[in-house]
């Protein structure tokens, strides 16, 4: 896919920065997700993909840098603003993190309660999780507890919660990890299939080679808290320098 770079990015990070004590994390990163587009984030295990995320959605608050959401500056936005945009972003967490607590539709119910009223959204309840589970093709099993669930079908009921709220954008945070190599491939199916019905705009962080080839429009290489190297799979894999070549080898 060939992004319009004239248009401003839906989501936009710019020298982000993130250290714990004396261990610099994020060194100034940068990213633009534009409308439609696939961007995925890899990088070697502890290597900031996930920290970056988190600052991303206010689960860490980032030291440094500036992140825009659809234009806005989140750190000059009151808080029922803020809470607003956030109802247009999806988070798949790792590991899904579903409550164990919940019935599957308990689970979806939930965002739908924080901020259904605000968004001014018609459809019933009921509507809105069947329609989410039929999304992943789970619909028969709305009234099951998370741990009578396959890791596979955790994941994706935890997919049909990030789209209960219709969101412009899903961050997936490492979505194939601890999955068999088949159920691997049905979520990465099921991603692909999701951006194209709702003509999202989706930011990948995962160390998965296989999920960057087989769905990304364009992926950042992470190292040493920086942007490495940018580019389509083939371009990177195609690629001579060190560091590169060592993380795509096969």
């Amino acid at each position: 896919m060939k992004e319009d770079r004239s248009i401003a990015p839906v989501l936009e990070l710019k020298a982000l920065k993130k250290s714990f004590g004396d261990n610099e994390v994020l060194r100034g990163f940068n990213l633009e997700l534009h409308e439609g587009e696939i961007l995925v984030v890899m990088g070697k295990s502890g290597s900031g993909k996930s920290v970056m995320i988190k600052c991303l959605v206010g689960l860490m608050q980032a030291d440094g840098g500036v992140i825009r959401i659809k234009g806005h500056n989140i750190t000059e936005l009151g808080q029922t603003e803020l809470d607003i945009l956030r109802t247009e972003i999806g988070f798949l967490f790792q590991g899904s993190a579903l409550y164990d607590s919940m019935t599957v539709r308990e689970n979806l119910e939930f965002p739908l309660r924080r901020h259904k009223e605000k968004l001014n959204i018609t459809e019933s309840n009921e509507e809105l999780v069947l329609e989410a589970l039929e999304n992943v093709g789970l619909a028969d099993a709305i009234d099951l507890m998370p741990a009578e669930l396959s890791g596979g079908m955790q994941r994706r009921v935890a997919l049909a919660r990030a789209l209960i709220l219709k969101p412009n954008i899903i961050l997936y945070d490492e979505p194939t990890t601890g999955l068999d190599p088949i159920t691997s491939k049905e979520i990465i199916n099921l991603m692909r299939t999701i951006q194209k019905k709702y003509k999202t705009s989706a930011l990948i962080i995962t160390h998965d080679v296989d999920c960057a080839r087989v769905i990304s429009d364009r992926i950042i290489l992470l190292v040493d808290g920086v942007n490495y190297i940018e580019g389509t799979y083939q371009e990177l894999v195609r690629s001579e320098d060190p560091k590169v070549k060592a993380f795509f080898k096969t």
